[in-house]
């Protein structure tokens, strides 16, 4: 393999990557929706340790634990903002 095949191989799985956050982000939309209908906080911090818990347990490298969990913080930090932007104007 050569720089650009390494370089394509990377913008294919940018292009998934994208696709698969924006589905994470409409569950979490969903999920919104269901919290707000309960009277639930949108903020679950339980939740978000359960997450980071399952996500180092079943890391294979060569990212490590500590990366792992500061990249799923950003992707929650973002669900959870457009959660609160998007219950804002119901």
């Amino acid at each position: 393999m050569d720089i650009d095949d390494i370089r394509l191989k990377i913008n294919q799985l940018d292009d998934e990557l994208l696709r698969i956050f924006n589905e994470r982000a409409d569950l979490a939309l969903k999920i919104g929706h269901v919290k707000k209908k309960l009277n639930r906080p949108i903020y679950d911090p339980k939740r978000e340790k359960l997450i980071f818990d399952r996500m180092t347990k079943i890391n294979p490298g060569p990212l490590d634990n500590d990366a792992i969990v500061r990249l799923f913080e950003r992707v929650i930090d973002e669900s959870r903002s457009l959660e609160r932007i998007r219950s804002k104007g119901e």
